[in-house]
């Protein structure tokens, strides 16, 4: 297609904060102008690049409005069009290219000026979108295509685990899809090991697919690279699923800093979590059977009365426990480390898929998620520490995936949870995070604005809308583009790890020919995992 063919219309009023405005040609068609597609457009000294964001009619004449002409006539129509009438767009610009030669050898930058009058106005080619997000290398990884386009969207790895990411839509809207599609990208370039909960059993061995058959997930594109933990090992048998190790959690495990995370979801009140703190001091790391063990006697009464328990703060506590207690693999003394087990396949550089098997209630994913991240991120900050003091070798980057991500961050538990801390801290202990939801207004403000990336599906609640889109330069056209997108297979990214938002079709997942592309490069990624992590995470120290 050649740049006539490609031709929108010219520049005719704007601002740089506002947007620009364009006059569609008379030769071009309003309806073929779409929100969310990208145009170049052609100043006297810089090539500008902007997205459509919003599309209109307008008239010369408001007494046309008034007053509509007949148009049944063909030829009455096109000579109306384009002159009496004719459609207008929005275009808000994100990046410049030209202007001199250090800009020419730069690349595209952000914008800080607007195109003059009349400079004509052009359809995105697939050589300009390549120009901009880059062609797939041992850094770029291909999510997806632009709306009606079909060029590849790469983004940039390196700058993606650097900070904490998210994912976001309304249920059935492919947050899964895309999840799966990211940590495919995150171990075929081998950027970072990944510690994936999978509440729903979607990432390990097979993921489920609306409407088709199921999907292979991350152990059979990557055998080599990723192990298999299930707390449920009837259910994996059941499912054919071959685990690495079968996590067993012990009561002397659980802390009075898990329970806290658990108050909402076991209803406890804030005196029974102090009671909690009370037990622990009292009887130690056996806090939790001791508690269980305690029956209703004047021996029990007299010992709630020396840590100034109340009886009926107590029973809250009782209950709450039980419904702990209730859990399977939960057991008074654990028969192996599930911590160390975890750090021993990290270290050697294998990714870990923590399932969940039936266990899928809040208490059980909220509860194992914080205890396993609790313990593994000190035991990161502790290897960091000692490597900065002494040289000795850092920890692998580590990206932890979570699901139901406002049950860990949302504002009253945000400031107190490791999550939280992962996330204001980005990778300054070489670990990040990648959370998944479909309530991102139940996120904490503040972690939402330390996201480096955020990558959001159709979402139809306005809190929700607001949340993930909150301080990003342009809000309102995005707001604009996010509204147009389909329920399903579509999507917005924009952040760190990508020079401008960009609204896309996720790429192909679920044939062979997508699986093969998937794992095919892996082994030669493999064999630069560690030049890759020194070079990306060798200033990690110093920021």
């Amino acid at each position: 297609m050649t740049q006539e063919d490609n031709r929108l219309g010219i520049v005719v009023s704007g601002s740089l904060s506002k947007g620009i405005e364009v006059r569609l040609d008379g030769a071009a068609s309003v309806e073929d102008v779409v929100v969310g597609r990208y145009v170049t457009m052609e100043g006297q000294r810089r090539r500008f690049f902007g997205m459509i964001t919003d599309v209109g009619l307008g008239v010369t004449d408001q007494r046309l409005a008034l007053n509509p002409p007949d148009v049944s006539d063909p030829f009455v129509a096109q000579v109306l069009a384009g002159t009496s009438t004719y459609g207008i767009f929005h275009v808000t610009p994100y990046l410049t290219i030209g202007g001199d030669v250090a800009s020419l050898l730069e690349g595209p930058q952000p914008v800080k000026t607007v195109p003059s009058h009349f400079s004509a106005v052009n359809l995105a080619s697939d050589q300009d979108i390549e120009l901009v997000f880059g062609k797939e290398d041992s850094e770029r990884f291909w999510i997806g295509n632009p709306l009606d386009m079909e060029t590849k969207i790469c983004l940039n790895l390196e700058e993606l685990v650097k900070r904490s990411n998210g994912i976001f839509g309304k249920s059935g809207t492919g947050k899964t899809f895309l999840t799966r599609i990211l940590l495919c990208g995150m171990l075929q370039k081998s950027k970072a090991v990944n510690l994936v909960f999978d509440m729903h059993n979607e990432y390990g061995w097979a993921g489920t697919r609306e409407g088709g058959p199921p999907v292979k997930a991350l152990k059979q594109l990557f055998q080599s690279k990723v192990a298999i933990f299930t707390l449920d090992e009837a259910n994996s048998r059941r499912r054919g699923v071959s685990t690495d190790f079968v996590v067993r959690i012990g009561y002397d495990e659980i802390e009075p800093e898990d329970m806290a995370l658990l108050r909402q979801t076991l209803n406890l009140t804030e005196l029974a979590i102090g009671a909690v703190y009370e037990l622990h001091r009292k009887f130690g790391r056996d806090w939790l059977q001791a508690a269980l063990d305690l029956k209703d006697s004047d021996e029990t009464g007299a010992l709630l009365e020396e840590l100034k328990i109340h009886e009926s703060t107590f029973q809250n506590l009782k209950r709450g426990l039980a419904n702990i207690r209730r859990l399977p693999f939960i057991e008074p003394h654990a028969p192996d480390d599930v911590v160390n087990r975890i750090l021993d396949h990290l270290d050697r550089g294998i990714n870990v898929v923590l399932e969940f098997g039936r266990y899928r209630d809040v208490t059980a994913y909220v509860l194992v998620a914080n205890m396993l991240t609790r313990r593994i991120y000190a035991q990161y900050q502790a290897r960091t520490e000692k490597a900065d003091a002494d040289g000795s070798a850092k920890p692998q980057p580590l990206v932890i995936t979570i699901e139901e991500a406002h049950k860990f961050l949302n504002s009253e538990v945000a400031g107190q949870t490791t999550f939280g801390m992962i996330a204001r801290e980005m990778r300054k202990y070489n670990v990040t995070l990648l959370v998944i939801d479909q309530r991102p207004s139940g996120i904490d403000e503040e972690v939402m604005s330390q996201l480096g990336t955020k990558i959001t599906c159709l979402l139809d609640n306005e809190r929700d809308i607001d949340s993930v889109l909150a301080g990003v330069s342009g809000r309102s056209e995005l707001k604009a583009v996010l509204a147009k997108l389909s329920s399903r297979q579509q999507a917005l990214i924009f952040g760190h790890a990508v020079p401008m938002p960009v609204a896309f079709q996720p790429r192909e997942y679920g044939s062979a020919a997508s699986y093969s592309e998937f794992s095919g490069s892996a082994l030669e990624a493999g064999k630069q995992a560690e030049k890759d992590i020194e070079e990306l995470w060798g200033d990690s120290g110093a920021s």
